[in-house]
């Protein structure tokens, strides 16, 4: 992953072959095939009250064809895995964020009493996952045949051996791709015919996804917070019944309690990820995300800082510079 400095930065630095994937972001429509993503799939009778006791959005209102972005949380309401849960008929499929497969599956299994009726399967080398972003997505695939355009947020179709879910609440905007490796192959393959633009690494992801504002798990979505301090309260069902760490997040919601927010930070020279965000010499936040961004030609980064100072247009200090705290999305 791109690894941002703190020194003075600019638009001619960012390689030709990023600037060119982020236009694609941009402006038409961009594949990342991402190799450490994984799937997981739960199976039993009990695989529905299972997770929905464990994580913070409604499993049980999940119908076959819907999906929903989920919050695994510890009993002090800390960020332990952020996944997307897919209802199949007869089982869940859980995306996990890059890398996370397995550990997702030893926290599951872990949490099963001898009574569950319900087992974790890593299924990570039986499907791959790729993500098609960018304005031209819908367009793109409909020329395809995959009619997502008006979907609902969270359908999936299958097609043709591929199962793609719409996705626009999370992440950078767009549609996740799930197939059997050959499958997917083939699938990329009539992508890239079709216009997409096949993304070598996630450098452009990572600074469209600082455009936008959106958190992502090893960044924002960690341990470090909970999910209303980095930005996910929206899949925080207030609706269900109780799960681990809901009483602390219904408290925090009710008594408005939420001391840290996810903000967007402006600086003149990009700030490293990690660098403490002070306000009169007290750390008051961290910086959890740093990109240049070509459509702004300025630095941008993302950070989670401390009541009062997440009120946009505070000036806080930084590796020494003057930041500016920003409401998001920096861009639409």
């Amino acid at each position: 992953m791109h690894q941002p400095t703190s020194q003075p930065f600019n638009r001619s630095q960012i390689p030709a072959r990023v600037a060119e994937e982020h236009r694609h972001l941009r402006q038409g429509a961009g594949l990342w095939a991402a190799p450490d993503a994984g799937l997981l799939s739960l199976a039993g009778p009990d695989r529905v009250d299972f997770l929905q006791r464990m994580t913070t959005n409604d499993m049980a209102a999940l119908r076959p064809g819907e999906s929903v972005v989920t919050v695994l949380t510890s009993p002090v309401a800390r960020i332990e895995h952020v996944f997307t849960v897919l209802c199949q008929p007869e089982e869940l499929w859980l995306l996990p964020g890059p890398g996370e497969a397995q550990a997702l599956a030893r926290n599951l299994q872990g949490k099963i009493f001898f009574m569950d009726q319900v087992t974790v399967a890593d299924r990570s080398q039986e499907m791959a996952r790729a993500r098609l972003m960018g304005p031209q997505t819908w367009a793109l695939l409909a020329g395809l045949g995959v009619a997502l355009a008006e979907a609902a947020e969270g359908r999936f179709l299958e097609r043709e051996g591929a199962f793609f879910v719409k996705q626009e609440g999370f992440g950078v905007p767009g549609v996740e791709i799930l197939a059997p490796p050959p499958a997917l192959e083939a699938w990329t393959q009539r992508l890239q015919e079709a216009g997409a633009g096949l993304l070598d690494d996630d450098q452009a992801v990572t600074i469209r996804r600082v455009e936008l504002g959106r958190p992502w798990p090893g960044r924002e979505l960690t341990g470090e917070y909970n999910p209303l301090e980095a930005g996910l309260a929206w899949a925080c069902a207030e609706n269900k019944g109780c799960y681990t760490g809901q009483e602390i997040i219904a408290r925090q919601v009710t008594y408005d309690k939420i001391t840290k927010t996810l903000v967007g930070l402006s600086s003149e020279a990009l700030l490293p990820v990690g660098s403490p965000v002070t306000a009169a010499g007290r750390e008051v936040g961290r910086v959890t995300s740093s990109a240049y961004s070509p459509a702004l030609e300025r630095p941008l980064a993302l950070g989670i800082v401390k009541r009062p100072h997440n009120q946009p247009g505070t000036v806080l200090e930084a590796q020494g510079q003057p930041v500016t705290v920003t409401a998001l999305p920096f861009v639409d």
